[in-house]
Order: C-alpha cells, then sequence, then structure tokens
C-alpha cells in the first residue's frame, strides 16, 4: 500500500475512488466506507483512504496501528493529511477542485452521511452532490452503521473504553482493542513469586481503559498467547509509572526487546493496593484462576 504519512505531497497515478474522514479508530462505520472503496477497484481505479484529521491525542490507534488496519482491506493508497493552513483555509469547492481532482483523479468519492470540509466546514454531502457532474465526480453516500439505537462513532467507543466495557468496544470496533509496545524488563516481581509475566509500556497517547486487571489474548513473534493483564500503576509496589503487565498461560519463553501487542477482551476487577506483597501474591493467584475459567466458557 503507498503511503503518505503527514505530508500534502500526495498524489495518485490513475483515476482514483476516494474516501474521506478521521478514521479514529478504523471502527465499523469506518469499515463500511472502506469496503465501499474497495468494492470499487474492480472498475481499475485506484483505492484511497484520506484520513483528514489532525494529529490528536489520545488516540484510540495509533497512526502505524491505523495503517495496518487500513492495508488489511487491499487500499492501494493511504493519505495521512496534516492539518495546515494550505488545506484548512481552502474553500469547499477549492478543495474539490484542487484535490480530489487535480491530486487524487477521483471519479468517486465515498463518504459518510455527516461528512464536512473544506474552510469552516462549510462543505457537505449536500454540496458534493449539486456540483458532482460539474467536476465529473460520482458521489456515494453511506449511511452510518449501528449498534443498537446508536450511532457508532468513535466518541461511543471512547466511552465504552472509558468504562471498561470491553465486550461493546469490540463490538463496536469489530476487534478486540490493542495495546502496543515493545517487551520490557520489568522488576521481576513476579518472577519471584512464581508467575512471570511480559511487561510493555504503551506508546504517548495511547488511550487505556480504567486501571485494573483484564483477560487479554497476546500476540508476539506470530504466535497468540491467553492470559492476565493488569494495566496500571502497580501501587503495591512502587507506583512509578503506567504500564501493561501480563501473565501468560503456559509461557516459558524468552521475548524481551520484541513487540507485542494485548488484545484487551474482559474488565476482571479494578487496580487494587493491598498491604503486603504476599496478598498481592494471593490476589494475582485468583485473578488466573478467573482468567481460565473466562477462557473456559469464552
Amino acid at each position: 500500500m503507498k503511503y503518505f504519512d503527514h505530508t500534502t505531497d500526495f498524489y495518485c497515478d490513475r483515476p482514483s475512488v476516494v474516501t474521506l474522514g478521521k478514521f479514529d479508530g478504523v471502527h465499523r462505520g469506518h469499515q463500511k466506507l472502506i469496503r465501499q472503496v474497495a468494492e470499487l477497484s474492480e472498475k481499475g481505479l485506484e483505492t484511497v483512504v484520506f484520513a483528514i484529521a489532525p494529529d490528536e491525542r489520545p488516540y484510540l490507534l495509533s497512526p502505524e496501528e491505523k495503517r495496518e488496519m487500513v492495508s488489511r482491506y487491499n487500499i492501494d493508497c493511504m493519505i495521512r493529511c496534516p492539518f495546515t493552513a494550505e488545506i484548512l483555509g481552502m474553500e469547499p469547492e477549492e478543495f474539490i477542485w484542487k484535490v480530489l481532482k487535480e491530486r487524487l483523479h477521483a471519479s468517486y468519492v465515498v463518504v459518510g452521511t455527516d461528512f464536512h470540509f473544506g474552510h469552516n466546514r462549510a462543505g457537505d454531502v449536500g454540496l458534493l452532490q449539486r456540483v458532482q457532474e460539474r467536476y465529473d465526480l460520482k458521489v456515494l453516500v453511506v449511511e452510518k452503521e449501528r449498534f443498537g439505537e446508536r450511532e457508532i462513532s468513535s466518541t461511543y467507543v471512547k466511552e465504552a473504553l472509558a468504562r471498561g466495557d470491553m465486550e461493546l468496544v469490540r463490538e463496536l470496533l469489530g476487534y478486540a482493542y490493542p495495546v502496543r509496545g515493545v517487551v520490557q524488563h520489568g522488576k521481576q516481581l513476579g518472577r519471584r513469586l512464581g508467575m512471570p509475566t511480559v511487561n510493555l509500556i504503551p506508546e504517548p497517547g495511547k488511550l487505556l481503559p480504567p486501571c485494573g486487571v483484564y483477560c487479554s489474548d497476546v500476540y508476539s513473534g506470530g504466535m497468540q498467547y491467553q492470559g492476565v493483564t493488569n494495566i496500571g500503576f502497580k501501587p503495591t509496589v512502587d507506583g512509578s509509572f503506567l504500564g501493561v503487565e501480563t501473565y501468560l498461560y503456559d509461557f516459558h519463553q524468552d521475548i524481551y526487546g520484541r513487540e507485542a501487542e494485548v488484545q484487551l477482551l474482559h474488565f476482571c476487577r479494578p487496580e487494587q493496593k493491598f498491604e503486603s506483597v504476599e496478598a498481592l501474591k494471593a490476589q494475582m493467584q485468583k485473578d488466573i484462576r478467573s482468567g481460565k475459567e473466562y477462557f473456559r466458557v469464552s
């Protein structure tokens, strides 16, 4: 996939079909747009995902996570366009001509019903539809994806994440919520307690659910493992930094320095401070048992 990262120096080599939006989280609503774009590749069009959002922190997906998610749909080109004065100052029809037509050679544009663009967000779906013949541009408007009575949105995902409702987060995203990082050397407390763990520090800006214990799947080196993850500041030990620490079932390897992805599946309990390390060990053993029960019935 051709990837233009945080630059306005983007282009298409041939007529294209373009979808535009923030794509924060690449949730099921975004996926609906992307699938529509991918289907039009049969017409010989270059398929383009144009992310016009600024770098926002905290975020659901990092730029690299977002790129990888989009690439799963066999998209030809992804553009991560910064909010520069050049882009922000364009009137809607100027954006259509200079960006969609001159730079991207768009034959089709795929957008959601609430899409806005141009200076002061003055452009909308209605404008695109009114000028499509003038610019030789076919506009496809895709209805919002819904879950229950509510439209799926990044805001909805963030609300569920803030409550630790990982099952709802997964329903809205269409995949389990990932947290990535390089496996770090910790204080070896888990090993000394007979329950070794893998530790990673999330990327700066990554949104996390409430501190606590979660059942999780962990991927590293092409392998999948099941485990119990603690997100928090380790208040019983020293509370020095926010980390993601996972006990993996039936795991006896050394993966220090490797990248790992923890996918959070189910919230078990909030983070606690225990009176002693012995009390912490007893609770960890309970968490491990409850995790086994979760995976047995899930």
